[in-house]
């Protein structure tokens, strides 16, 4: 099976022999030189001194990030809690080994396509070759040893949450999830931002190669470890969840089998996939704005130099104010909830997010008028209202980093009304009405959420016509700078990266602590108190110690769902400035085309990208088509991994046994692998056939194509985040408001969490990746297709690979549906209106 999917670039390069040498486009990019750059408002200093200063922040952010693990791992915990996260710790290395060896099998694939285009089409030598792809190895590296680091220090924090809680102070508590989550965002940023610096700097000619590269291993790195992530973790859930009612089993009951897999679950899903897609999305979002100023300012790279040294500037700088932010966040809670017993968790957290934001907003303007307070345009004229309209611009991003998690908290938060009427409808309308209040939760939000970024962007349009940014951009692409201003939003949504990480990680971690918690059976210890008592100076509280930790995980949930409309609105706007490269080389094509007076496929981009255009209509419509395929082949996984992991859970339940046999449990989590890789091979090549099938059928159709998966997955991936996030707080509130668990009112509320499982953390989450996955490997497909002119043999290989997806869709339910059982009926069936007789069916139709 295996050897048949490495034949795919393998066949597409023996029929691309007919193409003939790539004209410029997104894999020629040319970096303009850096040290011609100086800045009088810093004294004169040249744009690579500020380059390698950033390399200095770098370090700083990354020591940071290993300072607070190295503390976290230094607080107190009690052996039994300790025992318990380090079996976690052990399973979840065994998952990332697993799913390392998963992603060099993906890398070869993609591998052979990028050193097809730089070798054969592009005739660079093997050596430069060799770098590039060298590049995509590191950018898959980056993705997944942050991923490592992520869910190490998560599984040290999760068991010093637990114990913590046992001594009554609820902010200690708190601080320690937050304070994992805080290294994970800084080293995370830190590292792509190193790395990005490193390939500007020290590759210079081949950054621009090296970056798409390198862009693309971290996007294959993050799509796979979101997707699997996404897949593993509500099989575990789900498998887990439905063991309460069926057992009437308490929360992470240590005798249930699949209670390690879903606290492996929890780390592979909300800790690996986030950290790998936050990785990815920063790394994407730059090459994107590099790449847009590298082709649009090509006949001025002095300025192109200077906008591309100004961004890594406010990337540097998101460090910075992060760490400022996160200290100060830190004085006010001790002021306002140090003494106190009892108070709302989600208070700290909104806080960080909003100092952070207005912190940032405000440096983003000091050092706009520091670094271009006196830009020239290219004739040598002063344009000094360019710095604060490229301030204004990005704050809009900044500001939706903030305004959209508030919006989330709207349909997601414990205090929610939203949250409130879905606990409500399950009172008396059980399940049923639980499932359809949700989904009104979820469509609301979509709404909202699309009216505050529309709204933003809008803003961001507007000052990109102010006549300092338009005059900058080429003539005959009047488009470019609102493109420009799409691109910088998507930049903003990111300028406070390392706190938007630290609040989404600090959910795995407090869902972590609650399992870790029951998991230890510390409470029925013989001489616990004493023990505690001796060795650790307190008098433990165990009631109060359980319902902190559900309050905290309330708030873990939702500050989860406030992220991923953050990191899905960042894959969106962004791509609208990942599409110019594409643009930029079919206006070069007709040109050439006008040029030799031959008449051919090319036309004027403006007129062909119209939405009069069929092409486009039918490009948007098979993006929205392949976004529902998605959503469907990534829930069918876990319907049918739940399936088998609830079978096998059942069979092998022991209710007299004090904690499930290590056997058992290691058993789940195979399940849980083996189906999350499943559906995975099926989503990969899907995506990657339809990404270098269609642009050979036309290359507009291709872009239409790209902006529909954009533009239905962002609200696709909203409505499905947001209706998970109800169903999973209405569930808590019933645990830990209401105290009602093992209640029918419970019962209903944890069938309608299961339903919202798979929206939440497989499929909404994993649209990010994509969106972007497609994008960036679309720029290469397009680059090969448009350099062919055998017309047949291009039509041949775009039907060859979208029989190759077709099939493949067809394998995503059909060869994942679950076995039908055979209980002794079903060759008789009685109709309604044969009421006289039987009619006779095949057994197990097909």
């Amino acid at each position: 099976m295996l050897k048949r999917k490495f034949l795919f670039p393998l066949v597409l390069m023996a029929l691309s022999c007919g193409a003939t040498m790539a004209v410029a486009g997104e894999g020629d990019i040319t970096i303009p030189d850096l040290t011609m750059v100086k800045f009088d408002g810093l004294g004169g200093m040249s744009g690579a001194a500020l380059m390698y200063l950033g390399l200095v922040i770098c370090g700083i952010g990354a020591v940071f990030g290993l300072v607070q693990y190295r503390q976290t791992k230094a607080l107190p915990a009690h052996a039994s809690m300790a025992n318990v996260s380090n079996t976690i710790w052990e399973t979840c290395k065994t998952y990332l080994w697993t799913q390392g060896k998963f992603l060099a099998i993906l890398w070869l694939l993609i591998a052979a396509c990028i050193f097809y285009y730089f070798n054969v089409l592009q005739e660079n030598t093997i050596g430069h070759v060799i770098l590039i792809l060298l590049c995509s190895v590191l950018g898959i590296l980056g993705s997944y040893g942050v991923a490592w680091f992520g869910i190490r220090i998560n599984t040290v924090a999760n068991s010093r949450t637990a114990f913590s809680a046992l001594q009554g102070n609820p902010l200690a508590t708190l601080g320690i999830p937050l304070r994992s989550g805080m290294s994970v965002g800084l080293l995370l940023v830190a590292v792509e931002l190193f790395f990005m610096i490193c390939i500007l700097m020290f590759l210079k000619e081949l950054a621009g190669p090296c970056f798409i590269g390198f862009a693309i291993g971290e996007s294959l790195g993050a799509s796979v470890l979101r997707i699997c992530g996404g897949i593993f973790t509500k099989i575990a859930d789900i498998g887990s969840d439905l063991m309460k009612i069926v057992f009437k089993l308490p929360e992470d009951d240590p005798k249930n089998p699949g209670v390690i897999a879903d606290c492996t679950g929890d780390n592979a899903g909300d800790s690996v996939g986030p950290t790998a897609d936050g990785f990815e999305t920063y790394g994407v979002t730059g090459v994107a704005l590099i790449a847009f100023l590298a082709l649009a300012l090509a006949a001025s790279p002095a300025i192109a130099a200077t906008l591309i040294i100004w961004l890594f500037v406010m990337r540097s700088l998101m460090i910075v104010t992060s760490l400022v932010s996160y200290f100060t966040n830190e004085a006010i809670s001790k002021v306002l909830f140090g003494g106190r017993k009892d108070f709302d968790f989600e208070a700290p957290l909104t806080h960080l997010v909003w100092i952070t934001s207005a912190v940032s907003i405000a440096i983003t303007f000091v050092a706009s008028k520091i670094l271009l307070g006196d830009f020239k345009n290219a004739a040598g004229a002063a344009q000094p209202d360019f710095w604060w309209v490229l301030s204004m611009i990005i704050s809009c991003g900044t500001l939706a980093g903030a305004l959209i998690p508030e919006f989330t908290k709207i349909f997601v938060s414990t205090n929610s009304r939203h949250v409130r009427e879905v606990t409500n409808c399950s009172r008396h309308g059980g399940a049923s009405l639980n499932i359809l209040s949700g989904f009104v939760a979820g469509n609301m939000s979509a709404f909202w959420m699309g009216l505050v970024i529309m709204v933003l962007m809008f803003i961001s349009y507007y000052f990109s016509q102010n006549p300092a940014l338009v005059a900058l951009m080429p003539a005959k692409f009047g488009f470019a700078a609102p493109i420009f201003a799409f691109g910088l939003v998507a930049f903003g949504f990111l300028g406070m990266g390392p706190v938007t990480i630290a609040v989404d990680s600090y959910g795995p971690v407090t869902d972590n602590a609650q399992s870790v918690y029951e998991l230890s059976q510390i409470e029925g210890r013989p001489g616990i108190r004493e023990d505690i008592q001796k060795n650790f100076g307190f008098n433990p509280d165990f009631e109060n110690a359980k319902y902190q930790l559900e309050k905290g995980d309330g708030a873990g949930n939702t500050f989860k769902a406030t992220a991923k409309p953050v990191l899905i609105g960042t894959a969106v706007v962004g791509a609208t400035t990942m599409v110019f490269g594409i643009i930029m080389l079919l206006q070069g094509k007709f040109e050439d085309q006008l040029a030799s007076g031959i008449a051919g496929p090319f036309k004027a981009v403006v007129d062909a990208l119209s939405i009069v255009q069929p092409e486009i209509i039918l490009g948007l419509i098979m993006g929205g088509s392949v976004i529902y395929w998605f959503t469907g082949a990534s829930c069918q996984a876990v319907v049918t991994g739940a399936y088998r992991a609830v079978v096998y859970i059942k069979e092998n339940m022991r209710l007299d046994a004090t904690t499930a046999s290590e056997k058992d449990s290691k058993e789940v989590v195979r399940i849980c692998t083996v189906y999350a890789q499943k559906g995975m091979w099926n989503i990969f090549i899907v995506v990657f056939c339809f990404a270098l099938a269609l642009p050979f059928f036309n290359p507009y159709f291709f872009i239409g194509y790209l902006i529909g998966i954009a533009f239905f997955g962002l609200f696709q991936a909203i409505f499905m985040a947001n209706a998970g996030g109800a169903w999973d707080n209405a569930k808590k509130i019933v645990e830990v408001d209401l105290r009602q668990k093992g209640t029918d009112l419970h019962a209903a509320t944890v069938v309608g969490d299961t339903v919202g499982d798979p929206f939440k953390d497989t499929s909404s989450v994993a649209m990010n990746p994509v969106i972007k996955f497609t994008t960036l490997f679309g720029l290469l497909a397009v680059e090969i297709a448009v350099t062919m002119t055998n017309p047949h043999l291009k039509t041949g290989i775009g039907v060859f690979f979208f029989l190759v997806a077709l099939v493949f869709v067809y394998r995503s339910f059909y060869a994942m549906r679950i076995p039908e059982e055979d209980t002794g009926t079903e060759n008789t069936l009685v109709l309604p209106h044969n009421i006289h007789g039987v009619a006779k069916i095949p057994a197990n139709p097909k």
